[in-house]
């Protein structure tokens, strides 16, 4: 199968294309350079003549505080930019899978939200990601949305590589702890997406790894599984503002997985020690 991958230099990118090449696929992967998917007319170019069977959507602006000030440069990446490459995956009949985020929905509640729930983001990032999400079930019937949580992953920025850098000059850290979800690695997470495209399982689907932890229990765990004295103080989401609100309930029932012959994501704690032997940073 030959598929197109966006966002080939970001975490997730990366890792898809990993996997479809290691399963014989015939990968192409696109960042800025090669495919601006703001550019309507560029992007059908490029996928046109890529000469694909399915797209995987992987690129996206993230930066979710940022967002707050840069309304319109999110929205036409997120929303606009989806928007293109539906469009041409509808025209030629090709299967798209589009990554989204939690931050669909409003964040409240202590039941996990399932994947036909109602929509109601709580930030710009959300917003835009939502209005993605719209535009692929507009464009499309050939679709899957899987949304994740709390990503990491070899490239780029998260939450590990943050701690593990904030560790070289602090003893001590204030982490949030009302704030509950699970992290999702993009490399168990490339392995999923490549067993969707594979299928024609299409529809919404959840996908984090298993367990759930507060972001103050994550920190914990990494310095603990990285062999780092770093001690960390639990605070409030409302003793650390950020411009952008965030869900404290970011809970995900993944049941769908299973019921449509997919696995789930290995425990939190696993996916961590293998990323920390990747970076050369486990101690266990």
């Amino acid at each position: 199968m030959r598929v197109l991958v966006t966002g080939v230099k970001g975490q997730l990118g990366y890792d898809v294309v990993n996997e479809l090449t290691k399963r014989g696929h015939k990968a192409v992967g696109v960042d800025i350079q090669e495919m601006d998917i703001t550019d309507p007319v560029q992007t059908e170019k490029v996928i046109t003549e890529a000469e694909v069977e399915a797209v995987i959507h992987c690129a996206a602006y993230t930066a979710v505080d940022a967002a707050e000030d840069n309304v319109e440069l999110c929205r036409r990446v997120n929303a606009y930019g989806t928007e293109n490459i539906a469009k041409v995956c509808g025209k030629l009949d090709l299967k798209m899978i589009y990554i989204s985020t939690d931050y669909v929905f409003d964040g409240e509640g202590t039941r996990p939200w399932e994947p036909d729930d109602e929509r109601q983001p709580l930030n710009v990032y959300g917003q835009t990601k939502y209005e993605g999400e719209l535009a692929v079930e507009k464009y499309l019937e050939k679709f899957y949305i899987v949304r994740i949580a709390w990503v990491f992953g070899k490239n780029g920025k998260n939450f590990i590589r943050t701690m593990l850098n904030l560790a070289k000059t602090h003893d001590t850290l204030t982490v949030v702890d009302d704030q509950i979800g699970s992290p999702t690695y993009t490399f168990d997470l490339a392995v999923l997406l490549v067993d969707m495209v594979e299928t024609d399982k299409y529809g919404f689907y959840h996908a984090t790894n298993e367990g759930l932890c507060t972001w103050y229990e994550f920190a914990c765990e990494i310095f603990r599984q990285a062999g780092k004295q770093v001690k960390v103080l639990p605070v409030s989401s409302d003793q650390y503002p950020a411009k952008a609100k965030r869900p404290h309930n970011s809970r995900m029932n993944k049941d769908k997985l299973e019921a449509n012959g997919f696995c789930r994501l290995p425990a939190w704690q696993d996916a961590l020690r293998r990323y920390l032997e990747q970076l050369g940073e486990s101690e266990e």
